[in-house]
């Protein structure tokens, strides 16, 4: 049977997350019934990273087998057909039968978005957490970079989780600026004389790349960024966090709805046969 690996993304607002689960419709449950329906039998579907409820992917990667003969097209469409709105494939590859989308995962990138201004954009509510008064941006830059490296990142993980290890290497660590316009947004001329505020100004975007994360790790990161920002901890403290291996000293884990898996990138070529 040929093995599928596709392109999903998800506003998980509504969800439970991408694990199927007894309480609540979840991401992989869905795409597992659709596949029922189209092959005829219950079809296994392999995620790349388990996100909990309320969080977003923009580029979540799942694989599976299926006898029907299909093309990557196909697949596409006989999928989102089943899909609410907030679910879409947005593309499928055939790849080699040995292809898993977690353990043969080169690295992940996740995004977290903060709205930091007095008052919450309706727009934005559900994608980004607010954060209002004044934070020192160039402080929680210079305090993301600390994380970049291999350190044991025990106290970024959620309390009561159970992993071989807790040694994870990130090789970016980054907060853009305020106000960057999305290539949407620069292809629009406005007049000169505009009332329309620019609302990215209020975003802040952290991004972070590494070779795995560990369950609530860039929540908690974010949260103690935040603590940096609002002048609670200086920027080396973030350094102290890391070494003390404890969970109780890192910051709050922030709310799931900000957060989005970006993107998952394998080495080497996937496709069948190689």
């Amino acid at each position: 049977m040929p093995t599928f690996k596709i392109t999903v993304a998800y506003d998980g607002s509504d969800y439970v997350g991408w694990q199927r689960q007894a309480n609540g419709v979840a991401i992989q449950a869905l795409i597992e019934d659709a596949l029922r329906d189209l092959d005829g039998r219950d079809v296994p579907v392999a995620g790349a990273g388990r996100t909990d409820a309320g969080v977003h992917a923009l580029g979540q990667v799942a694989a599976f087998s299926i006898a029907r003969p299909l093309g990557p097209d196909a697949i596409v469409r006989a999928i989102n057909a089943s899909m609410p709105p907030a679910i879409r494939v947005l593309a499928a590859e055939e790849v080699a039968p040995a292809f898993h989308p977690r353990f043969g995962a080169r690295q992940k990138t996740y995004r977290y978005q903060l709205w930091n201004a007095d008052v919450m954009s309706p727009f934005e509510r559900a994608y980004a957490w607010h954060v209002p008064g004044p934070l020192d941006v160039e402080a929680m830059r210079a305090a993301a970079r600390l994380l970049e490296g291999r350190h044991d990142f025990a106290a970024f993980q959620a309390t009561g989780s159970s992993v071989s290890t807790t040694e994870r290497e990130i090789f970016a660590s980054r907060i853009a600026d305020r106000g960057l316009r999305t290539a949407a947004e620069s292809a629009i001329e406005l007049p000169t004389q505009s009332a329309i505020r620019n609302p990215q100004s209020a975003l802040l975007s952290y991004e972070v790349t590494g070779s795995g994360f560990l369950r609530h790790m860039v929540r908690i990161i974010v949260g103690s960024l935040v603590e940096v920002g609002r002048g609670r901890q200086p920027v080396d403290w973030i350094g102290a966090v890391i070494a003390g291996c404890d969970r109780t000293r890192a910051g709050p884990t922030a709310p799931p709805h900000g957060l989005f898996l970006v993107t998952v990138d394998y080495p080497g070529s996937l496709a069948a046969g190689s």
